[in-house]
């Protein structure tokens, strides 16, 4: 399929948030690549906002491109919580415990802004083809090949899919592995990746009412509101929760008239104790409704295809604070999982004093990105659901868990949650990062020894005198304590009907 004598090359296709990462990461390990975009530009106008924690910008710095984004950014200043009529319940420091800990606070960005901002910083820009739409991909024991729309081909020796998750690559992938194994990709697996809420996204100018600096969840039953507020736009999300779940082949598509439908439902709900949601539409510069899916899938890799971002591991977007769009992981989890793969790309290669690898090889290196990556992520997808359905009163302790004990706990608990995830993400391990801003808690890839945190999860249960079986998982940080609680709120009820 391909000659012998070129060297190594990945075809990555799609050029968003995960694609152009590939693109930098690569050029920084010498990897010959091409990144494939199916659209005309690089940086639509589309979603809202992104979110990158210190261990995302910490790559980014690696990368090059943390400065100019910084540019574009605001730091959240305090972490709000309403009921339904707008009223105070909860006002929190976090933010300021993230910059104590680790050196750098959450950087919020124009999701639009931040892909052209990866774009304008590539070393070179010739590697990224737009406009490039697939029709078929084959593989064999020498190569790949991507046949495009135009009747052109692109060939390589790895298809990194970072096309979403819609994904045509993981398909591709799914087909290629039954063929090669029956039964290798179940129903089960393809059902994984789910959406169980629908969320209007919309995007404001800015609001005074609203001040400029915060991020706020308006909590009401079986939905709820979330807005973050910067000085030059407003990013709002709410959150419903499905009919029914959509899943995989499926694809729900909303119109115009759906969001404006929706808008003039909760037209008088709550923001604050003096703005409505109808007042916030007025100032809308773009709105769209998006079902939120969410899922980790087992299979990351087939033969020479690999997945990566959104088509392999889809926690929903938007919001800081959960892997739903109150954690805003998704972003910096597509960027761990690119710079797991070049490490162990470029390591390979230098091993080989860069020959390509043979299938076989290659299939080593695959296995070890999807092992390092997998238990990661299921670790902080699990919560993404929990978190929805606490803000949304889904289940009836979830109202109770929200609204009194959480606003109770204090902001350092919160911070050095979190921070246990943070600390624990991986970086580029062929450039130097000792430059970047550190903080109380050292890194776990440093020799240091973070200073021992005041708050754990465990020492929640002792303070609460429940005996209850652990924590899920031990990330997903501020909101563990919602999950914990959760938990330690149904211990307690499923007591009592025993009698």
């Amino acid at each position: 399929m391909v000659s012998e004598n070129r060297p190594f090359r990945v075809i990555v296709v799609g050029g968003g948030v995960s694609g152009l990462a590939a693109s930098h990461a690569f050029q920084k390990a010498g990897i010959h690549h091409v990144v494939l975009e199916r659209r005309a530009t690089v940086a639509p106008a589309e979603g809202a906002s992104i979110a990158m924690y210190p261990h995302g910008a910490r790559i980014l710095h690696q990368l090059g491109c943390l400065s100019t984004i910084k540019q574009h950014s605001s730091t959240p200043d305090r972490w709000r919580a309403r009921l339904p009529s707008g009223k105070l319940i909860a006002n929190n420091g976090v933010f300021r415990v993230l910059e104590a800990n680790h050196g750098s606070g959450l950087l919020l960005i124009e999701r639009r802004q931040f892909l052209q901002d990866l774009y304008d910083t590539l070393p070179d820009k010739t590697f990224i083809k737009t406009s490039c739409i697939i029709e078929d991909i084959k593989q064999d024991e020498d190569g790949v090949e991507v046949l495009l729309s135009d009747g052109s081909i692109e060939r390589g020796d790895l298809i990194l899919g970072c096309d979403g998750v819609h994904s045509f690559v993981r398909r591709t992938l799914w087909e290629h592995a039954n063929k090669t194994l029956l039964g290798s990709i179940t129903v089960k697996e393809k059902l994984t990746i789910r959406a169980d809420w629908k969320c209007l996204v919309v995007t404001t100018g800015p609001i005074a009412e609203l001040g400029d600096r915060d991020l706020t969840v308006v909590h009401n039953k079986n939905y709820s509101h979330m807005y973050t507020m910067t000085p030059t736009l407003g990013y709002f999300f709410v959150f419903f929760h499905l009919d029914e779940p959509w899943t995989f082949p499926k694809r729900t598509q909303y119109t115009n008239q759906d969001t404006q439908d929706i808008a003039d439902q909760i037209s008088n709900h709550a923001m604050s104790e003096t703005v409505v949601f109808g007042e916030v539409w007025k100032h809308r510069i773009r709105a769209a409704v998006v079902n939120l899916e969410e899922g980790v899938l087992n299979h990351w890799y087939h033969g020479r295809i690999v997945l990566a971002g959104d088509s392999v591991h889809k926690l929903i977007p938007g919001l800081p604070w959960q892997v739903t769009p109150n954690m805003a992981f998704g972003g910096n989890s597509g960027l761990e999982s690119i710079v797991t793969l070049t490490n162990l790309l470029r390591q390979t290669l230098i091993d080989r004093s860069w020959a390509r690898p043979s299938a076989k090889e290659l299939e080593k290196v695959l296995a070890t990105y999807q092992s390092e990556r997998l238990d990661r992520m299921n670790d902080i997808e699990k919560f993404s659901g929990e978190i929805t359905k606490m803000q949304a009163w889904h289940r009836p302790w979830d109202k109770l868990i929200s609204t009194w004990l959480v606003p109770m706990l204090p902001a350092r608990f919160f911070g050095d949650q979190l921070g246990n995830i943070i600390r624990a993400a991986p970086k580029l391990d062929f450039i130097d990062a000792s430059d970047f801003p550190s903080g109380r808690m050292q890194w776990k890839d440093t020799d240091g020894k973070s200073k021992e945190t005041k708050y754990s999860a465990v020492g929640l249960h002792a303070f609460l005198g429940v005996n209850q079986v652990g924590l899920l998982s031990a990330t997903a940080a501020f909101f563990m304590v919602f999950y914990s609680l959760s938990d330690i709120v149904f211990t307690w009820a499923a007591k009592g009907l025993r009698g």
